[in-house]
C-alpha cells in the first residue's frame, strides 16, 4: 500500500496503550509494509487492549510478549528483549513512543516542578529510550532503524507542557548521541517531532484543546496531523528509503514549526 516492502523484517513498537496512541498510528503502517510486529505493553489491562486492537484491525504476524514491560525497570527491559531474541531472532526496526510525567507537573508553573516529578519524566520519557535502544541494537545484526517521538516544546515554550519540554530536549540529545555511536553498525537513529495529536496523555496537559485550535489556524496546511501521517514518516525513517538519514528531527506538524507568529 505504501510502496515499501519490508517483508521478512521485524519491528518492535513500544508504547501502544489504546487506539489514540501515536504508537498505534505507527504499528498498522509498519504491518502493511510487511514488518512482523512485536508489541510490548505496560500492564495486563493494556495487553488486553492491544489484543483487541490487533484483532479488530485484522493484523496477523503480530507477537505480543507474555510478560509486561515497565520501561523504568531494567529487568523488565532485559526480559522483553530476551523474549524478542528467542521469538524472532533479530530486530530490524525499533519505534519508541513512550512518555510520561505526573499529571500535577503538567498543570501549574514549571518552577513548581518537584524533584520526583522531574526524575520520573526524565526516566520514562528520555532514559527509557536509551535503555531500550541499547538492547534493541544488540539484535540489529544487519543494521536497522530506530525512531522515537518528540515535540517542539524541546525548542520553544509551550505553557503547561513544563517538564515534558525538558524531557523532550534530553530525548533529542540522546538521538544525536546514539546516532553517532550506532552509526558504525549501520543503525540509524532519528526522531519525529509531531504536531499535537489528541492522545490521552496530551489531553492531560492543561489548555491542550485550546492550543490545538490555535495550531490548526496557524499551521501552513491549516489543519492538524493524523496518526497515520506520523506512521508513514516512521516507516520512511525505519526503512531503506532513509538509508542516509540519521540523527535528525523530522517535523510532521503541518508546517507549524516554520511559523514565527
Amino acid at each position: 500500500m505504501y510502496g515499501i516492502d519490508m517483508s521478512g523484517k521485524t519491528a518492535v513498537v513500544a508504547g501502544v496503550a489504546n487506539k489514540w496512541s501515536i504508537a498505534w498510528g505507527i504499528a498498522p503502517v509498519l504491518h502493511q509494509a510487511g514488518y512482523q510486529l512485536v508489541l510490548p505493553y505496560l500492564s495486563d489491562r493494556e495487553k488486553s487492549g492491544i489484543e483487541k486492537l490487533v484483532s479488530s484491525a485484522g493484523l496477523d504476524n503480530v507477537v505480543i510478549p507474555p510478560d509486561p514491560c515497565n520501561a523504568s525497570n531494567d529487568d523488565d527491559i532485559d526480559r522483553l528483549f530476551s523474549f524478542v531474541k528467542e521469538s524472532t531472532g533479530r530486530v530490524d526496526a525499533f519505534a519508541h513512543c513512550m512518555a510520561f510525567a505526573p499529571p500535577e507537573a503538567l498543570q501549574g508553573d514549571f518552577s513548581a516542578t518537584s524533584r520526583e516529578a522531574y526524575r520520573i519524566a526524565m526516566d520514562i520519557s528520555a532514559y527509557s529510550f536509551v535503555a531500550m535502544t541499547q538492547r534493541a541494537s544488540e539484535l540489529m545484526t544487519d543494521g536497522g532503524g530506530v525512531v522515537t517521538m518528540t515535540f517542539m516544546a524541546s525548542e520553544k515554550v509551550f505553557p503547561h507542557y513544563n517538564v515534558m519540554g525538558s524531557a523532550k530536549a534530553a530525548l533529542e540529545h540522546a538521538v544525536r548521541q546514539l546516532a553517532f555511536e550506532l552509526g558504525p553498525k549501520n543503525i540509524r537513529v532519528n526522531t519525529i517531532s509531531a504536531g499535537p495529536i489528541s492522545t490521552v496523555s496530551a489531553r492531560g496537559v492543561s489548555g491542550f484543546l485550546d492550543f490545538l485550535d490555535t495550531y490548526k489556524e496557524r499551521a501552513p496546511l491549516r489543519r492538524g496531523v493524523t496518526q497515520e501521517e506520523v506512521g508513514k514518516t516512521a516507516l520512511y525513517l525505519l526503512s531503506d528509503m532513509a538509508s542516509g538519514v540519521t540523527g535528525e528531527v523530522i517535523h510532521v506538524d503541518a508546517g507549524y514549526n516554520v511559523m514565527g507568529i
